[in-house]
């Protein structure tokens, strides 16, 4: 499976943004996704999973309630639907994909790696 995050971009406080992660292979719909992102000198953090069907969906703590996790199967695509953006919102954030039993929020849980897209929350 190859991964391919777009979307990201310069936004103000409050603003909203939606990030892609378009994948290749027939087993991505069988696979469970996961959003993180990592800021400079920190390290990577979970920000969201949604499961195989789509029918689960977690979130870490700082984005619950602003952030939301979604795919089409059909498409091979995963969507995290960003608003009331903030300033520490600020990171290169990663998609990812895995089909092992195990923590969503941990980065060992996946198997596969998109590049990267850089979001920056201006005040």
């Amino acid at each position: 499976v190859q991964l391919q995050a777009s979307g990201g971009g310069l936004v103000q406080v409050g603003g909203s943004l939606r990030l892609s992660c378009a994948a290749s292979g027939r087993a991505f719909s069988t696979y469970t996704v996961g959003w993180f992102r990592q800021a400079p000198g920190k390290e990577r953090e979970f920000v969201a999973a949604v499961s195989w069907s789509g029918g689960i969906t977690r979130y870490g703590d700082s984005v619950k309630g602003r952030f939301t996790i979604s795919r089409d199967n059909a498409k091979n695509m995963v969507y995290l639907q960003m608003d009331s953006l903030k300033p520490e919102d600020t990171a290169v954030y990663y998609c990812a994909a895995g089909s092992r039993s195990g923590d969503w929020r941990s980065p060992d849980t996946y198997d596969y790696w998109g590049q990267g897209t850089q979001v920056t929350v201006s005040s």
